[in-house]
């Protein structure tokens, strides 16, 4: 399978999954209306861990899916509707290999680095 075959595949999965994420979230969001916490990207976030724990199991265990079709589903259509599946699967599977530390390590460096670049982003909007 050829770079740009791949990059198609991964493209059209992020199209369908940030429609999904879009519209999931929306979903979510108007049946706690006028909330005061954001559940809709809540759940998304949840929904996005638990399908690409579902998907890494099936691939693993089964040795379900071709490599086109896990790109799709798991780093295309998973990918854009929310990165935060990405981040749950890959510390759970530093955990299951037993590398405890890299996973903690994983969790406080996404975090803090994540909020530090919303941070100095909003800092940066206010010269632009």
């Amino acid at each position: 399978m050829n770079y740009l075959y791949k990059l198609l595949i991964v493209g059209l999965g992020g199209f369908i999954g940030a429609i999904g994420r879009y519209t999931v979230s929306g979903w979510i969001q108007q049946i706690f209306k006028n909330a005061w916490y954001p559940f809709g990207t809540l759940g998304v976030n949840f929904i996005g861990c638990l399908l690409i724990g579902l998907l890494g199991g099936l691939v693993k265990n089964k040795e379900l899916f071709q490599s086109g079709t896990r790109l799709f589903l798991m780093v295309g259509l998973l990918g854009a509707f929310t990165t935060f599946s990405t981040f749950g699967y890959e510390t759970f599977s530093l955990l299951r290999g037993g590398q405890f530390l890299m996973a903690g390590g994983n969790i406080a460096a996404q975090i803090i680095l994540g909020l530090i670049g919303v941070w100095l982003g909003f800092l940066i909007s206010n010269f632009v």
